[in-house]
């Protein structure tokens, strides 16, 4: 059973101490742990997803995740550009914006 009584750390601590803990130790403490598959390749899969769904509020997030996890620059614009043919270019073209904010911010 997973114990709320801590103190809750995340971004959604504030409003939603339950998803926050869900969040910390689930997704990222589980989940994200898992040694089937690198960081690296979970972040991209999850840019991809995003991307793919047009969730542009937790994109920033994931391409600054996805280049901490060894994802480059160049292969995260790479994957946007795929995912244009199989996602539709607003999609893209729209990423394409994010990415270009994210990148200049930590330029």
């Amino acid at each position: 059973m997973t114990d709320f009584t801590r103190k809750p750390q995340g971004p959604f601590a504030d409003v939603a101490p339950a998803l926050d803990q869900l969040t910390q130790q689930v997704l990222f403490g589980e989940v994200w742990e898992r040694a089937e598959l690198s960081k690296r390749d979970r972040s991209l899969i999850t840019v991809a997803a995003l991307v793919a769904q047009y969730r542009l509020n937790e994109l920033p997030f994931h391409l600054k995740f996805a280049e901490q996890n060894g994802v480059t620059r160049d292969e995260l614009i790479e994957a946007i550009t795929h995912l244009a043919f199989y996602a539709g270019w607003p999609a893209a073209s729209t990423a394409v914006g994010v990415a270009r904010k994210v990148f200049a911010e930590s330029a």
